[in-house]
């Protein structure tokens, strides 16, 4: 069993081996949380139904295709969820190194196989026939793991250059370097802001973080623009009028427009109809403002908005600074993808392929963010099970005595 003694505890919250036990806010956080993310698969379940049944008909001569796959990986995803939930997060401190570094050997193997010919356009996918993940969903919990369990254990030092800033960074940026390589722009930047925000939460001189930040954005700034189809994107963002929107912003707008305050209703949407390309997955939220209108949309907004407080909550009460960071950064992770993928929808940000979790189209996506769920609601009920295996082991004593 893991050491606790090596992991400093934050102020004010009770340490493991203390007879007493709070439990406060994040026993509720835990069980909401876990309401508003079975309602988000719900709604991914009918969305991706109604958005994917013309595309699926046109290419699997199926309309039920999305919908039963769908179906199947929520149901995945609840018992992933479950799963995690009983089991003690302290797990993830003690296989983290592997994790990231495996992480690190799999980003690399990708790129490998692309530069031989193996693997020909976008490196993202590894694996052997239906059973394939993104590498890069793997890489971002890896970081979130690793980087929670780093500044835990440099929290004597955290303010430190080269025994703590460094380490850290060269960490991250090879990380991102090789997210962004595959190429995936968008992960590799919400990976890269991930790593700046924990290490700003745990106390990292913020100094050292912005004389990061300028260079890493300038760079970037050249990286977007070195390929065409990224500055299309950048380019269409900026036009300002419709004759320069790209074909997808154009029909999402149009979307969005029809739902108006109550929506078209369930099924209804015009746009779905091989009008509007991804409609099930990286623009599905359109078809939710589109048969769902307004209020629709607000309520998913809502659900998110949820989210993120039941796991800020969930890492103010953490029993340890590991899992203070390892909340904090899966609760950031997930609400930022919900945003943006939002924020592109509604013509916000640029057109960036980040899907919509829980709600969107996809299998391994789905359930990797079920596996942070279930360890927010590990974190959650820690002190609960914590305080029950203490009571089983005094009736134990009292009862050999």
């Amino acid at each position: 069993m893991l050491n606790r003694d090596n992991i400093p505890e934050p102020a004010g919250v009770t340490a493991f081996n203390e007879p007493s036990f709070s439990l406060g806010g994040e026993g509720i956080a835990g069980k909401l949380l876990l309401l508003i993310v079975a309602i988000l698969m719900c709604i991914g379940i009918v969305v991706v139904y109604s958005s994917g049944a013309g595309w699926a008909e046109n290419k699997y001569s199926s309309s039920e295709y999305f919908l039963w796959r769908q179906l199947t990986f929520s149901v995945l995803g609840i018992f992933t969820i479950l799963l995690f939930a009983q089991l003690d997060y302290h797990v993830f401190w003690k296989t983290s190194k592997i994790m990231l570094f495996a992480s690190i050997a799999l980003l690399t193997l990708l790129l490998s196989m692309k530069a031989v010919g193996i693997i020909s356009g976008a490196a993202r996918w590894i694996g052997f026939g239906p059973v394939k993940f993104q590498v890069s969903d793997f890489a971002k919990y890896a970081v979130i793991f690793h980087f929670s369990r780093l500044i835990s254990e440099k929290q004597g030092y955290i303010r430190d250059l080269h025994t703590s800033y460094y380490p850290l960074i060269t960490l991250l940026m090879t990380v991102v370097a090789l997210v962004a390589l595959e190429p995936n722009f968008s992960t590799a930047s919400l990976i890269a802001l991930i790593g700046f925000i924990l290490m700003f939460i745990g106390g990292v001189n913020l100094r050292h973080l912005l004389a990061t930040a300028a260079p890493m954005i300038a760079v970037a700034t050249v990286f977007a623009l070195a390929a065409p189809y990224r500055r299309a994107r950048l380019f269409s963002f900026f036009s300002g009028h419709e004759n320069g929107m790209s074909y997808q912003v154009l029909q999402a707008l149009i979307g969005l427009g029809n739902g108006g305050l109550f929506g078209l209703g369930i099924g209804a949407s015009k746009q779905r109809e091989l009008y509007l390309p991804l409609s099930y997955n990286d623009f599905v939220f359109v078809v939710i403002g589109e048969e769902y209108g307004f209020v629709g949309a607000l309520v998913v907004l809502a659900l998110f908005a949820g989210f993120f407080i039941c796991g800020l909550t969930i890492a103010r009460n953490a029993p340890d600074t590991f899992g203070k960071y390892v909340a904090s950064g899966i609760t950031i992770a997930i609400t930022f993808f919900a945003l943006i993928n939002i924020a592109v929808a509604c013509h916000l940000l640029p057109t960036t392929g980040v899907a919509l979790p829980f709600i969107s189209y996809g299998g391994t996506a789905l359930l990797f963010n079920s596996l942070g769920v279930g360890i927010l609601m590990s974190i959650s009920g820690h002190k609960k099970r914590e305080r029950e295996r203490m009571v089983l082991s005094e009736l134990k004593e009292r009862s050999l005595s």
